[in-house]
């Protein structure tokens, strides 16, 4: 059983205990730094890429299409001469590949072969409350799941995890969680890399810590704020990984799916590539770099260009989490990982030129919200003073409404912001515009201490008033600790004030 991290019986009794709290831990993390380097990792990429394989669904006379996932336990090969004990759906570990496009109708059979309940969440769907997956949908062991929905968003990279009540790092971190894809039929003709597996490839990035005997690892570093962050990265389950590459651009749908380590992506040459999608859309055109960070949960598609017999490094350098020394470091920011080799054939297929315009942003504007809500992120498990109550709606919202949400870190460690449901668009951070990378469609923002993001989005979906969104930072350690809350959609006559379920 996972341990809730010590921190966490630590609550606001009185500002005096907190601030001795916090005193403490940052003298500790002092002391612990200056025992610490940078994480590099020397590899020699000796294992090809696991892909993980698209599941194909059962298509019925109307066209709607099932897919059927098993969560299970098993043993799987990470390091040699281990079998490390972990969770996956259809496999040991991690899940398959879902794909669809907007207009299927999709309906999903959920088999729980675990031990325990669990949950499986549609991360970054527009879908009804009940079939979101979140912690009200439990899944006992031996039952079946069945949601259903029509899909209606933009091409888009996506995925699912576990999301039960106090237990989601755990069940993340065991190894439940998958990609789904979701295919447009304007993005069709746009020319860019679409073959699964060949030249669009899932990256599905997460950190692991092993014990001497090679199993999972949740043991946390004397001055993490954050949670387990693991010196090891496995790729798609792959520990060492690398990948043959016979085309001259590659698509890369990077997903961060770690309980909470933050990345900054980019390759060992300093080369440049194209930024095309953020975690819930294209962006309006492709956007020129060699960075990208992504917090717990965000995603990103990025396109490389490769020559003939070649050899290029993704790597994760250290990140800007904005916590000063000595808490920067010992919270990752200083750490710089291998990720994934990429390992150019010596001929390679030529690839079309990159479209200048990628997608239409719908853009909302700040005079058509109603309202504007705020929300505080306090310590390590509240919202505005409150950890997340299950009987407990916290927001209610006027269906169709357009809102502003302001939300402020006010602790001393970094968090993001994951919202159910809606996908929004970034107005500001401290004030100043979002950058290119940030500008597109965005269900998870990553916010540094002290820091303050306004998003603005659509509410629309109908109305259920027993099936409650979650929005929740997404270092899970937080999220589990109650930093997270509930809202509905309800018809536009009802009031917005939090109520008592």
């Amino acid at each position: 059983m996972r341990r809730p991290p010590v921190r966490r019986a630590i609550r606001w009794v009185a500002l005096l205990v907190a601030t001795v709290a916090l005193t403490a831990v940052a003298a500790g993390a002092w002391v612990y730094a200056q025992a610490q380097e940078s994480t590099v990792d020397d590899l020699d990429f000796a294992n090809p890429l696991a892909i993980p394989p698209l599941l194909e669904p059962d298509i019925d006379a109307d066209g709607r299409k099932t897919f059927d996932l098993t969560l299970q336990s098993g043993e799987t090969d990470f390091l040699p001469g281990a079998q490390t004990a972990t969770w996956g759906a259809n496999d040991t570990y991690l899940g398959p590949t879902l794909r669809a496009r907007r207009g299927d109708d999709v309906r999903i059979r959920v088999a729980n072969d675990l031990a325990e309940p669990t949950t499986l969440h549609w991360h970054g769907m527009a879908l009804p409350g009940a079939m979101d997956g979140g912690p009200h949908q439990m899944i006992d062991p031996g039952e079946i799941w069945q949601p259903h929905w029509l899909i209606d968003q933009p091409a888009a990279t996506l995925w699912y995890h576990p999301h039960p009540h106090g237990r989601t790092a755990d069940h993340v971190y065991r190894g439940i969680a998958g990609m789904f894809i979701i295919d447009e039929h304007d993005t069709d003709e746009l020319a860019l890399p679409s073959d699964y597996g060949v030249d669009d490839i899932p990256v599905i990035v997460q950190d692991k810590q092993f014990d001497g005997d090679g199993q999972l690892s949740t043991a946390e570093g004397p001055a993490s704020l954050v949670g387990v962050l693991g010196d090891d990265i496995l790729v798609n389950g792959t520990h060492n990984p690398h990948l043959d590459v016979a085309d001259q651009r590659v698509r890369l749908r990077l997903l961060n799916a770690s309980n909470a380590r933050v990345y900054d992506f980019g390759f060992d040459d300093d080369r440049r590539f194209a930024l095309i999608g953020s975690d819930s859309g294209l962006l309006d055109e492709p956007v020129d770099s060699t960075r990208v960070q992504l917090a717990p949960g965000e995603r990103a598609e990025i396109i490389v260009e490769l020559h003939p017999g070649e050899r290029t490094t993704l790597r994760s350098y250290p990140p800007d989490l904005g916590m000063g020394f000595p808490l920067e470091r010992t919270n990752g920011g200083h750490d710089t990982f291998d990720v994934l080799q990429l390992r150019a054939a010596d001929q390679l297929r030529d690839a079309p030129p990159l479209p200048g315009t990628l997608a239409s942003v719908e853009r909302h504007r700040p005079d058509e919200a109603a309202t504007t809500r705020t929300f505080e992120l306090e310590g390590f498990s509240r919202i505005n003073g409150r950890e997340m109550d299950m009987a407990r709606i916290d927001q209610t919202i006027p269906r169709g409404a357009v809102e502003i949400w302001e939300i402020t870190n006010a602790s001393n460690t970094y968090h993001n912001f994951h919202v159910h449901l809606v996908h929004f668009q970034i107005l500001d951070i401290d004030g100043d515009p979002p950058p290119p990378e940030l500008a597109g469609w965005k269900d998870t923002v990553f916010l540094a201490p002290g820091q303050t993001v306004r998003i603005i989005s659509r509410f629309d979906t109908e109305p259920d008033p027993d099936a409650p969104f979650m929005y929740h930072c997404h270092i899970l350690d937080h999220e589990d600790a109650g930093m997270m809350g509930q809202y509905t959609i309800a018809p536009p006559t009802d009031n917005n004030a939090p109520t008592d379920r």
